[in-house]
């Protein structure tokens, strides 16, 4: 299962399609379980927000669980974001391939209106998503951390994280639907590791230039509505345990978002499936509906969701200096070492990036 995760991640570019396609058969034992097939679907990741761009969508299809394909991209299709004030743009393809991206000056999602993807496939295939309104998102008014320390036991090690916390405010009108994320830099210190078994330590290959790590919980699904709590603040919310690694400074990027209901239930679908331990009790997998439908076949199944969100941003740097420690915690050191070539370009991927964060200071 860890390898077909790990293949379809490769494929699809996407851990959350791949939870929520696994999930779909994490119910089921089948009799022949490297043998599970689907029809070849479309699958559509991407947003809209009120914050500048560039936007992107990712378009790719589902292959069999035999992994025979390697070439899942949708590549060579027209991608097309539209509002309902008649602005549109048509995104430009990026290499290699089924990855769709707006210009940095070109449209921007604005509250209150609503947009709309529209997609045609080189091979002629048409599909619309149905209009989303983009919400307005009330702002972060702060973020901060408690620490939380367990002591040793006879039986278990000591335990040191510290838990990241938001406030905000909910608006007077019923119906907000929030979902966070986070996301953690930390600056690479080698672009190319290798651990050295006998003397327990990395050695590596320096990055030519800075160079930041990137780390996102890619199963956590975090949402919350206004149901309980419409027009209150919303106190507390849990965000991420940091977790106690090192004594550095730890640097969290905290993103709220503004949902719409459809956008809400479809992601509080996707959380229940990838929660589901496969239990007697649990409910059966069924297909998450998304909101792009296939124009062209009205029963093909379509995969993913077109957003419109507001997005409302902070960061927060954690102090892991007061960590208390505990006997067993180890702290891997790495140690670059001269070599030709001296160094590696820094790559820019979901994991590793040599643009600055935009909060970073030191």
């Amino acid at each position: 299962m860890i390898k077909k995760k790990i293949d379809c991640f490769k494929r699809t570019g996407s851990w959350g399609i791949c939870l929520l396609m696994l999930a779909m058969y994490a119910c089921v034992t089948p009799y022949q379980p490297d043998t599970i097939s689907i029809d070849s679907s479309l699958i559509i990741e991407g947003q809209i927000t009120d914050q500048p761009g560039p936007y992107t969508i990712k378009l790719s299809r589902t292959a069999d669980y035999s992994f025979k394909s390697l070439n899942l991209l949708e590549a060579g299709a027209t991608v097309v974001i539209s509002d309902n004030q008649g602005n549109q743009e048509t995104l430009k393809e990026q290499s290699p391939g089924g990855t769709y991206q707006t210009s940095a000056t070109g449209l921007r999602g604005v509250p209150g209106r609503s947009y709309t993807l529209t997609i045609q496939t080189k091979s002629g295939k048409r599909y619309v998503s149905t209009p989303e309104v983009l919400p307005a998102v009330p702002p972060i008014q702060k973020l901060y951390y408690e620490s939380n320390y367990t002591p040793a036991t006879a039986t278990a090690d000591a335990v040191q994280t510290w838990s990241v916390f938001l406030d905000s405010k909910d608006p007077d009108t019923l119906g907000n639907y929030y979902k966070w994320n986070w996301t953690h830099y930390e600056m690479a210190i080698a672009c190319q590791k290798t651990f050295v078994p006998a003397r327990s330590i990395y050695t590596g290959i320096t990055c030519c230039s800075d160079c930041w790590d990137i780390t996102r919980c890619y199963t956590c699904i975090n949402l919350n509505s206004d149901a309980n709590i419409n027009g209150k603040a919303i106190s507390r919310q849990f965000i991420a345990d940091v977790p106690f690694t090192s004594f550095s400074r730890y640097y969290i990027e905290v993103e709220q978002q503004a949902l719409s209901r459809s956008a809400y239930q479809f992601w509080k679908s996707v959380r229940q499936l990838t929660n589901n331990t496969g239990g007697l009790f649990d409910a059966a997998p069924s297909t998450v509906q998304g909101n792009v439908k296939s124009v062209s076949n009205p029963d093909e199944l379509v995969y993913g969701y077109f957003g419109a969100t507001g997005l409302s941003a902070g960061y927060l740097y954690v102090d892991r200096s007061t960590g208390q420690g505990a006997p067993k915690l180890d702290f891997p050191t790495e140690t670059p070492y001269p070599t030709t070539p001296p160094c590696i370009a820094c790559a820019n991927n979901l994991y590793r990036t040599p643009v600055k964060p935009r909060w970073w200071t030191y």
